[in-house]
């Protein structure tokens, strides 16, 4: 059949039957990227038209600090902040709402927008952090540092009490795929080189991909950089002791601190970039 132009759109191009991917079947590939901080905000007002909005909801900000985000996530966003709002027989969606559906949806070493004492699903307690801008790609000082923030809740919990828990459960899955990441797919091990050394799909079993020996390598870096974080989390948090305390007790006494509180409890004064005027 002649004179048939077939289009197509997925999300998930990784599952996709070899069929339709080998080399004649589609004649262009065309990546679409997530929205950038104007499209998020206009995307947005698109999916707020018909929610009541508070007087203090700033949609500029939220899309500020929905990096990443898909136009199908921030209709997710806007639709659990409005069913937040019910729930709480309010007739506004209000800042908080818009705050705490995005707890749900995005959690991670940026600055931190929310400390919630309350559980998330398998999470006993999370703080949010999102980047104060639109981030392509990602330095190895970067990861350490995200690393390094998710090892937090235990290496304050072997700081301050002496023992490990079943707390950071979560967190060590995140540990564990950046780490995998940095060693044997970005090529930031001088040990594995410079190569991509795991498939591209993460939930495939990673011995496909390599030789025994370098699977033993990738392990060792894996754990090396963990360690050299978990080291680094447990350096800082007994250099500052003061804030750490200073925040535990401002979370006992409140159960959430927002990005403001947070900062000022801990001293910390945070120099705005562009991205957050």
């Amino acid at each position: 059949m002649e004179g048939v132009i077939v289009i197509a759109a997925t999300n998930r191009a990784d599952v996709l039957d070899p069929a339709l991917t080998r080399p004649g079947r589609f004649d262009r590939v065309v990546m679409v990227s997530p929205p950038d901080r104007g499209g998020r905000e206009a995307i947005l007002e698109i999916h707020t038209r018909e929610i009541p909005l508070a007087e203090d909801v700033d949609l500029a900000q939220v899309a500020r600090t929905t990096p990443g985000m898909t136009g199908a996530d921030l209709a997710d966003l806007a639709n659990e902040a409005a069913l937040l709002a019910v729930k709480r027989k309010q007739e506004q969606v209000t800042r908080t709402d818009l705050s705490e559906a995005l707890e749900k949806m995005q959690l991670g070493a940026d600055p931190v927008r929310k400390i919630p004492t309350v559980p998330r699903g398998r999470a006993l307690g999370v703080t949010l952090s999102t980047p104060d801008a639109d981030r392509y790609a990602y330095t190895e000082e970067y990861l350490r540092g995200r690393i390094i923030g998710a090892l937090g809740g235990m290496a304050a919990e072997h700081v301050v009490y002496g023992v490990v828990t079943t707390g950071s459960e979560n967190d060590l899955e995140q540990v564990t795929n950046l780490a995998r990441g940095m060693v044997a797919r970005w090529g930031m091990s001088e040990r594995v080189g410079r190569l991509s050394a795991l498939p591209n799909d993460t939930q495939q079993a990673y011995g496909l991909a390599a030789a025994p020996g370098t699977l033993d390598t990738i392990e060792h870096e894996m754990r090396r950089i963990v360690d050299e974080c978990y080291e680094e989390a447990c350096h800082k948090l007994r250099d500052h002791r003061g804030q750490l305390d200073a925040l535990a007790q401002a979370l006992l006494a409140n159960g959430t601190l927002e990005e403001t509180d947070a900062y000022r409890t801990a001293g910390i004064t945070r120099l705005l970039k562009e991205a957050d005027v």
